[in-house]
């Protein structure tokens, strides 16, 4: 009997203690936020990803009652502001809008110094934006077929451009060469600018890239649409056909942005931001504002992003292996 008692008051004591233990770290979960929040953009201000990050990020300070302050964290394609993230202190206080590149991309292509699905928790898919494939008006091709028709009949001598080694429009164009099964040589550029300057000037002859990047020079005339890699049509772009409808339905080639916190953030928080994150990508003039941008918002579960990441991760890491791009690891 007496062993008995003795056996029970351990296991009192024991867990009088681990609930000692716990109840600062449920404390400061409870009381979060109580500080101003700082949201990583791993990007130059002025792009997609920074002017996401604004808008959501303004909105989540309103509903969260603490101020979302901006930091913009550029190199390596978004690395090394993500890496930011990875490396802080769970609590919230430090997250990221990060994109497929950093997140999906960069890990299959180099060295990073974070694995994206160990070191990073995810909090939502914040938005989508599609890819557009487009040709210079020397082309002589309208849309999907007749392009695929040229470059089968000229075998290594068209060529397209992308935003440079790695990036997502060069991975696009490397999934358009397999499933259209043709041989269309990259020229990488440093940057999406001089590569819209040289497909104006017909130094080169197509590209993927945002849909905001070229749709000015598509509605001015100076560029032709060919498809945008989304599953349905964007009012931004009503008479471009997606790829599916062209006859390449796993020409899925959309950029996306999803906000991540370092791992183990503790639930409380992790449900507080993804909470605020949904709502203000639902938000009416954050919706509209981004629509603008071609922006698709999205705002879904933790669970669900971190499936999404994976998916891409295993998506490009196929097209990196079997399209043969040099990779640094």
């Amino acid at each position: 009997m007496t062993t008995i008692k003795i056996a029970n008051v351990a296991k009192v004591a024991m867990l009088g203690l681990c609930a000692a233990l716990l109840s600062p770290a449920l404390a400061v979960a409870q009381d979060f936020p109580n500080k101003a929040i700082k949201l990583i953009v791993p990007f130059p201000a002025g792009g997609p990803n920074d002017i996401i990050a604004r808008l959501v990020g303004k909105r989540m300070g309103e509903i969260l009652k603490q101020p979302v302050v901006i930091e913009n964290r550029a190199g390596q394609g978004g690395v090394v502001g993500t890496d930011v993230v990875a490396k802080s202190a769970p609590d919230g206080y430090t997250i990221a809008i990060s994109s497929a590149g950093a997140l999906a991309i960069s890990p299959s292509m180099e060295k990073v110094a974070y694995d994206t699905l160990k070191d990073l928790q995810p909090i939502t898919l914040v938005a989508k934006v599609p890819e557009m494939l487009v040709v210079a008006t020397s082309v002589p091709a309208n849309n999907m077929k007749e392009l695929i028709a040229l470059a089968k009949a000229q075998p290594g001598k068209l060529n397209f451009a992308s935003s440079g080694n790695g990036s997502l429009p060069h991975l696009a164009g490397e999934l358009f060469k397999l499933q259209a099964k043709i041989d269309i040589v990259h020229v990488p550029y440093r940057g999406a600018a001089p590569a819209v300057n040289d497909l104006l000037g017909q130094q080169v002859q197509m590209v993927f890239l945002d849909l905001p990047v070229l749709l000015a020079q598509v509605q001015a005339g100076k560029l032709r649409a060919i498809a945008i890699g989304a599953p349905a049509r964007v009012p931004t772009a009503p008479n471009v056909p997606t790829t599916g409808e062209e006859g390449l339905p796993n020409l899925q080639t959309e950029n996306w942005y999803g906000m991540v916190g370092p791992a183990n953030l503790p639930a409380p928080i992790l449900a507080a931001l993804n909470k605020a994150a949904v709502e203000a990508t639902k938000d009416p003039e954050v919706v509209a504002k981004l629509a603008d941008q071609g922006a698709t918002m999205v705002g879904d579960t933790p669970e669900h992003f971190r499936d999404y990441i994976a998916s891409e991760i295993k998506k490009w890491a196929e097209v990196i292996k079997d399209a043969g791009v040099p990779v640094s690891k």
